[in-house]
């Protein structure tokens, strides 16, 4: 299985949350075989290639 991919490291980034929700949204539409999601544990936003 492939490992999630890391688009922006949340800790790293000094974004607030209106930025981070707007950054995922943006995220999506520009990667759309990927899954975009927030991941608590690595503090990041990520993604994981949609399954066929």
């Amino acid at each position: 299985m492939e490992q999630d991919k890391i688009f922006i490291d949340i800790r790293t980034s000094g974004l607030t949350v209106a930025q981070v929700m707007r950054e995922i949204e943006k995220i999506r539409a520009e990667n759309p075989g990927y899954e975009i999601f927030l991941d608590g544990d690595a503090h990041a936003i990520a993604g994981r290639r949609k399954a066929p």
